[in-house]
This record gives C-alpha cells, sequence and structure tokens, in this order.
C-alpha cells in the first residue's frame, strides 16, 4: 500500500513539473495514469486495519482536494462508499424489518480513548498546536499534521512514504531515534529530548504505539514540542 501511495505522490510531483513547463501534452498522459492510479489504490485490497486506515485517508484527501468539483465530489463519494461496503458490510435494505423497541441501557458519557496511542483521528490531531505524525515499522511517514508539514516545508500528501531519516538526518536517525521508535514498535511508550542541528532550543518527543485489533503493533504516535514550552507548562500546572 505504501508502493501505491508513494507512486500516487511521485506522479502528482510529475504533473506538477510538466505544468510549470507548459507540456500540455505530457500533463495529459500524466493526468490519465493519475486516474487508473487511484482506481488502484481504491481496490488494493488492505491487508492489515492500518492499509485500511491509509485508504480511508487517501479518499479523505481526494475530496478535500477537489472539493470544488461536483463530479469529483460525487466521484470519490461513490469511491469512500465501496471501500466501507467493502470492509464494514453493506448497509440494511430499506424494507429490512427493525424492531419497535429494544432493550437499551442508558448511553453512558463518551470518555475518549486516548491513554493507549491508539486514538488516531486525523480530525483531532490537524488541530493540535504540536506536531504530529504516524510512522509506520519501516521508519515511513504515514500522517503528518499541517503543523509538522509546514515545520518541514513540505505537502502532507508528499510526506507518505518518506523515510523519517530525510527529515532528521542519518546521525540523529542512528544514534537516537531509531532505538526510541524501536522501544516503541515493542510496546512501549517513549518520551525524549533532544536538539536539532542548527538550532538552540531542545524538542520534546513522545511516542505511543499504534495497535490494531489484535494487539499488534504496526506503527507509532509520534508528538514533538518545544521542550522549555513543555517545562513552562508544567510548572504552571
Amino acid at each position: 500500500m505504501l508502493e501505491l501511495l508513494q507512486a500516487f505522490s511521485s506522479r502528482c510531483s510529475q504533473i506538477e513539473a510538466a505544468i510549470r513547463l507548459g507540456d500540455d501534452r505530457r500533463v495529459a498522459t500524466l493526468d490519465g495514469g493519475l486516474d487508473r492510479l487511484i482506481q488502484v489504490i481504491v481496490d488494493h485490497q488492505a491487508a492489515n486495519l492500518m492499509e485500511m486506515y491509509m485508504q480511508l485517508q487517501f479518499i479523505g484527501y481526494m475530496l478535500q482536494q477537489d472539493a470544488d468539483d461536483a463530479a469529483s465530489v460525487t466521484h470519490h463519494s461513490a469511491m469512500l462508499i465501496s471501500l466501507l461496503e467493502r470492509y464494514f458490510g453493506a448497509p440494511p435494505r430499506a424494507d429490512f424489518p427493525l424492531p419497535r423497541e429494544l432493550p437499551l441501557p442508558a448511553p453512558k458519557a463518551y470518555v475518549p480513548n486516548v491513554d493507549n496511542g491508539n486514538f488516531l483521528n486525523s480530525a483531532i490531531l490537524e488541530t493540535l498546536p504540536d506536531r504530529v505524525a504516524v510512522l509506520t515499522r519501516d521508519y515511513r511517514y504515514l500522517y503528518s499534521n499541517p503543523v509538522n508539514c509546514a515545520y518541514l516545508g513540505r505537502r502532507p500528501v508528499d510526506m507518505i512514504g518518506r523515510h523519517v531519516m530525510e527529515f532528521i538526518g542519518e546521525e540523529q536517525f542512528v544514534a537516537q531515534a531509531k532505538a526510541n521508535l524501536d522501544a516503541c514498535f515493542a510496546g512501549a511508550h517513549v518520551e525524549y529530548n533532544y536538539e536539532q542541528r542548527g538550532e538552540s532550543r531542545r524538542t520534546r518527543c513522545r511516542m505511543s504505539p499504534l495497535r490494531d485489533l489484535s494487539g499488534q503493533v504496526l506503527g507509532a504516535l509520534v508528538v514533538l514540542e518545544s521542550a522549555d514550552a513543555a517545562a513552562i507548562s508544567t510548572i504552571a500546572a
């Protein structure tokens, strides 16, 4: 799945380059191939919960990009419905008899499950003031929130499939990040401070394992914030 998303990101970059050069023929050729690639991504049968999430997030990205085009929104919505029906089953028929009364208990207060590293809601992550990323077990980006993308100077779609070493450097990856990520992938919650080369301020990094329904760790949720700001917040509290 990552390879397909990487191919999509690469194709988008090629189209943008062709547009800048004014090569309309190449734009048309690449654009036609892009539609086929999108269909391949949608047709892919997810092997695990992480791949399922990646597919649904991809359709969400497409809906966001083409929000002003009614025909595209309709097309992408149909793709989303097909994915939901594939993984969760078709909705009940309109003539399906529903029980009139069910012995349902009173609803309990909603408490989000945020204490085990599995709270992966992009709508929430995108509103956080901290830099947030989701990394797969091979140290590649699955998700990057707008704050992290702005810090790195990249678009969200360009982050998918990129190795974290491209952004922090081989030295820091080998000396610190890899060991901590491996500990997180082994099931540990990790927290440490580091200094980025060329920057005077320290950064606090928190890593939480992301698990599927069977408990298997699929990746890591990484939250980055200024260590000095975090210390001030702790004192104030």
